[in-house]
């Protein structure tokens, strides 16, 4: 079960960040927000230093206010991180290892450990440091890691060696190599990262930082000059209506978001269990367009399964899948328990009859390459085609060349053939395949609908990787695939000017994983491949590349979204302020000035629209902190669909939400 999100705690320490940043050395590194802060401080030194103004305080302090929640909405974007780091602290308690020297144990602090040391962990004990097993199969509980309850396998060789320390052994025995030195290893790095202490601004986030700076200059110089004509054409415009002014203008609502929509994205990976080593790889995420996936346990379930079963000449169905049934009853492995499970979807019944039966289970070695029952006289077997042949010959039998033809079909189609007999009489084929899971062909179609190509590496020979391909629905596939071919195929891609996402978990992927743009090491995988990529996946399953890329997406639309929201906004502020500060210029005999035909909104007096453009400016980012956390809903279309949706949605809600805003917060000033 997933802890809630925000909590009372973490509310009240945003609350106190929000005052801690407004330190200028932090502050500064929102420009936007800086100048409003400067504003603030303005307007308050005035305020202080003239006769008392309610007009002036109330607008120093919806400044103050704006500059706060500002702050406020990057506090809490931290402070979710901070809370799922204090929660992994909590797993890295002090422990004692056995370290191993020889064939003599001996107990010492776990902060002792140094990288090449042998430790011993047995049931029950806490994994000291992070390493890699060198002996030994244990069952390990990362629920401290990963929040999953389930445990997993580790086991020494392969790419399921890596443990992680402050996981805990849950049974056997086994021998670790530590493979990092105290405050290096992965548990260290995980909490540095998740605090958002190293993460720096991608390159998309600095170019819009880069904008609205240029914006906050150009409006900056507009506001400034505006003072020397009013002077010039004898309307007194005030140094806080200025300030107002400019504040309104320049985009405040992103401006006091965008820090939030970053932190929250690598965040949002968080959630999914997902380590993001860099933010610009969460950034890079959103704009891969060529995606490499493996075929086995990301495409397909990895296990190969019964799909169909072939009746030999003169065997009725009823009989062929009675045997097979029979024939499986003693097979634990996945292909065995599939077998039993196709069968009993067509005859339930065979459960039934076939557990009565007094049966001798004979198990599959690789000598017979067979396994299966003996029942009474009858030897019921299932295995290779040349295995069986072999067995039936044995006993005067002879392979049916319907039999052989079958099994021949399917082989070429990328299956494997399963033959089943009873005594010397073949019974019939059954067809196994690495079946492709389900709902991946339409994820990938989302994914072609965002400009994204995928491409599935497989070990497997052409004919069958086609045939996986073609099931799948993926772009294209490299078969027979070799960790040069993988890393050749990701620089080609990206000498073409393409941003390439892959995963794995295999020392043999470490190279391809440090090429790609985002790689996506599996939890479970070698050191090697954990060190190179710069996501990390807890979880270790593959599909997540596709989320992650979901995720990248997300935060690019937000930012988009809330970009468009916050300079259509500025046009609506732009008509409550403006005619408010010059609505008497030029007046006629009647008080009205010209400009005051642009009061469209028929605010009463200049001063509530000015209050009532400042508290909307301030209001409206706390409105948004919500949405800048979560998201705007993902939707795989194209860019022109994306940007004729920001206009429609935001930029339109943008253009109208202040003009409805001002006027309902100018007559509940007025009532007031």
């Amino acid at each position: 079960m997933k802890q809630k999100i925000l909590t009372k705690e973490i509310y009240l320490q945003a609350i106190g960040d929000s005052f801690i940043k407004l330190n200028p050395k932090t502050l500064i590194k929102n420009p936007v927000i800086f100048i409003t802060g400067i504003g603030a401080l303005i307007t308050t030194c005035i305020l202080l230093t003239n006769t008392f103004n309610w007009f002036e305080f109330q607008i120093a302090l919806w400044l103050w206010f704006t500059v706060l929640f500002a702050n406020f909405s990057e506090a809490i974007a931290e402070g979710k991180g901070k809370a799922q780091a204090d929660s992994l602290r909590k797993s890295r308690t002090q422990t004692l290892a056995r370290l191993l020297k020889g064939k003599t144990e001996s107990q010492v602090n776990a902060t002792e450990l140094r990288k090449g040391d042998l430790v011993v962990c047995e049931t029950n004990d806490i994994i000291p440091a992070d390493g890699e097993i060198v002996e030994g199969l244990a069952s390990v509980d990362e629920s401290a890691i990963t929040g999953e309850s389930a445990p997993v396998v580790r086991e020494s060789g392969g790419d399921r060696s890596a443990v992680t320390g402050g996981t805990r052994v849950l049974s056997d025995r086994i021998v670790i190599k530590i493979t990092m030195d105290p405050g290096e290893g992965f548990l260290d790095r995980m909490i540095s990262l998740v605090e958002g202490a190293s993460r720096q601004k991608t390159p998309n986030e600095i170019a819009l930082s880069l904008l609205l700076t240029a914006l906050t200059l150009v409006f900056l110089a507009a506001v400034v000059t505006l003072k020397f004509f009013a002077d010039y054409a004898g309307e007194h415009v005030s140094i806080p209506v200025l300030v107002s002014l400019l504040v309104c203008l320049i985009p405040t609502t992103i401006g006091g978001l965008l820090s939030a929509i970053g932190i929250s994205g690598m965040d949002r990976l968080i959630q999914k269990n997902v380590i993001a080593l860099s933010g610009r790889a969460v950034e890079a995420a959103g704009d891969i367009d060529i995606l490499l996936l493996d075929k086995t346990g990301t495409i397909t379930y990895g296990n190969r399964m019964a799909t169909e079963f072939i009746s030999a000449p003169n065997v009725d169905e009823v009989e062929m899948y009675r045997i097979a049934h029979l024939a499986s009853m003693s097979d634990e492995t996945p292909e065995g328990r599939s077998i039993i499970d196709f069968a009993r979807t067509k005859y339930a019944k065979l459960d039934r009859e076939n557990e009565v039966l007094k049966v001798e289970f004979v198990p599959f070695t690789a000598q017979t390459r067979m396994s299966g029952v003996n029942h009474e006289s009858k030897q019921i077997r299932k295995g290779a085609l040349d295995s069986i042949e072999k067995f039936i010959v044995s006993l005067g039998g002879k392979m049916p060349a319907e039999t052989v033809k079958a099994a021949e079909t399917i082989a070429r189609s990328g299956g494997t053939p399963l033959v089943v007999c009873e005594n010397e009489k073949v019974i019939g084929v059954i067809y196994l395949k690495d079946v492709v899971k389900n709902g991946i062909k339409e994820r990938f179609l989302e994914l072609r609908k965002m400009g994204i190509k995928t491409v599935m590496i497989t070990g497997d020979n052409p004919l069958t990787a086609a045939s996986i391909a073609a099931e799948a629905g993926v772009d294209d596939f490299m078969a027979q695939a070799t960790p040069e071919m993988k890393l050749k195929r990701i620089r080609d891609e990206q000498e073409k000017g393409h941003l390439v996402a892959m995963t794995g978990d295999g020392t043999n992927d470490a190279p391809a994983l440090a090429q790609a743009d985002v790689g996506v090491a599996m939890n479970t995988g070698t050191q090697a491949a954990r060190e190179a990529g710069n996501m990390i996946d807890l979880d270790s399953n593959p599909t997540k590349l596709i989320e992650i890329v979901e995720t990248g997406k997300q935060i690019l639309m937000t930012r988009g979204s809330l970009t468009t929201f916050s300079i259509a906004n500025d046009v609506a502020k732009y008509f409550a302020i403006l005619p408010a500060l010059f609505a008497s210029l030029y007046a006629t005999n009647n008080g009205a000035g010209p400009l005051s035909v642009l009061n469209v909104m028929h605010l009463v007096s200049p001063k509530s629209a000015i209050l009532s453009a400042v508290i909307f400016n301030a209001l409206v980012i706390v409105a948004l902190i919500p949405l800048a956390l979560r998201g705007v809903a993902y939707k795989p279309i194209g860019a022109s669909a994306l940007l004729r949706r920001n206009i429609l949605l935001y930029g339109v809600g943008g253009l109208v939400t202040p003009f409805i805003g001002i006027k309902l917060i100018d007559i509940m000033i007025n009532l007031i």
